[in-house]
């Protein structure tokens, strides 16, 4: 893993905690929130202010995260917005973080410019031992305040100010004067300068959770599903269909079903072959790797050569895009691809969508051999496989990412998963009349 966080594609973009005045906000409010503090002087904390160097000297990697559920918070500053979020158990947690962060900006500046603002994410669940609990979340709301009541104590002095200005003999209340004078010294001025956090609430209906091995929730589609990567819960014990991940039959009709998933050929704004051409370059390295060939320093053109020199040596799922990239380009007919084979979840993407981004996760883990989409949607899983990769594999996939990638992460989503307004259909290349797609699904029938 060393190679990844040299690389800036693991621990990346973290914030440094090295000044001995964040360090003792962040004891103050880590003593708040969990009764423990860091002999740490030094360390790096993420978007809800977990620290791997603190969690290792704690030897609890939830020590912000009790039971995996009510994820609580350190704010140091508002720079933490784009940092990423590590362990996470939802896949909804950094979003909600962030849009608290982006929406509070202005008064999270002025509290931590003294303090550390702690919270937590609160829903109704505080344990998850039972799968049917998931269903119990619908809400997430955020609690924050800084160690020393600012937030609380201005309220109150917003209260005083209003009771002052209204109630007929407050000029006269020496207590009430007196009190407002003494809270004013620990917040500032209220009036000009509100101290204010937005009582924010989100809707948690569809998400995925690291519980029970990895589940992905549906529930506001017109056919539900929970999508199970694990052997828990045992299907028939919960309130919807259970699908395992591996039923790729099923899956795929739950996609189609909700209009979820779209093919890539399809995608308005996409240069659909390019995008295919990756993934068929990420399935020879796989296959390189397998043949033991070193990729160190190899060039798209230099992979593109072993498949064409071993090209009768490729998987099923090579040649399924070879002939969807034919027929992207003009050269070849309408491929019947169908939901069992190897290459059908590579070719699609997430449709516009509320959900799209936990349906390119999802898509993520049924093809994880397109690793540029693994790296981007599911970095959990990401990290996981890496670890049993050989070195040819490693090599190639950490020299891609930095080369390909980190040098323009938004543009390189955006051409992955954007969607542009719809427009005319374009000309369609030789191909099944648009009939008979639509009455059979992308590639051909979904099997039932």
């Amino acid at each position: 893993m060393r190679r990844l966080i040299e690389a800036g594609l693991m621990f990346g973009n973290l914030v440094k905690v090295d000044s001995p005045a964040l360090v003792e906000r962040y004891n103050r409010a880590l003593m708040h929130l969990t009764g423990r503090t860091t002999a740490l002087t030094e360390f790096h904390i993420d978007i809800s202010g977990y620290s791997p160097e603190v969690g290792d000297a704690l030897d609890d990697p939830l020590y912000l995260n009790h039971n995996g559920v009510n994820r609580q918070f350190i704010l140091l500053t508002t720079q933490q917005k784009t940092a990423p979020l590590l362990g996470a158990k939802f896949s909804t947690s950094r979003g909600i973080l962030r849009q608290f962060i982006e929406e509070n900006e202005r008064e999270l500046f002025a509290l931590t410019a003294r303090d550390a603002v702690a919270g937590e994410l609160l829903n109704s669940v505080y344990d998850v031992s039972d799968p049917a609990r998931l269903f119990d979340i619908h809400t997430v709301r955020i609690e924050a305040d800084t160690t020393t009541g600012t937030v609380r104590e201005a309220d109150r002095l917003a209260q005083m100010v209003d009771r002052f200005m209204t109630e007929e003999d407050a000029w006269y209340d020496d207590v009430l004067i007196a009190d407002m004078i003494s809270l004013s010294k620990k917040t500032g001025d209220v009036v000009r300068n509100p101290v204010r956090l937005s009582q924010m609430e989100f809707r948690q209906e569809n998400f995925w959770t690291a519980h029970f091995g990895g589940l992905y929730l549906f529930r506001t589609q017109a056919d539900p599903a929970l999508i199970r990567t694990g052997d828990d819960p045992e299907p028939g014990t919960l309130p919807i269909e259970a699908i395992d991940i591996t039923d790729r039959n099923r899956v795929a009709r739950f996609l189609d079903a909700n209009g979820m998933a779209e093919p890539i050929v399809k995608a308005r704004g996409l240069d659909a072959a390019a995008i295919l051409r990756q993934k068929m370059d990420f399935i020879v390295v796989d296959a390189a790797q397998d043949a033991g060939l070193d990729l160190t320093g190899a060039t798209r053109r230099d992979i593109r050569g072993l498949a064409r020199r071993h090209g009768d040596r490729l998987p099923e799922a090579w040649h399924g895009l070879n002939r969807l990239v034919a027929w992207a380009e003009g050269t070849g007919p309408w491929p019947q691809i169908s939901s069992d084979h190897p290459s059908y979840f590579l070719s699609l993407r997430a449709a516009d969508t509320p959900d799209k981004d936990l349906v390119n996760m999802l898509l993520a883990e049924l093809a994880p051999s397109d690793i540029r989409q693994l790296f981007i949607c599911h970095k959990d899983l990401f990290y996981r496989l890496y670890r049993d990769w050989g070195e040819t594999k490693k090599t190639y996939v950490v020299d891609f990412l930095t080369r390909e990638y980190q040098v323009d992460k938004v543009g390189a989503r955006r051409a992955l998963f954007g969607h542009e307004a719809a427009m005319a259909e374009p000309e369609p290349a030789p191909a099944a009349p648009e009939d008979l797609i639509r009455r059979v699904g992308p590639w051909g029938a979904v099997r039932r």
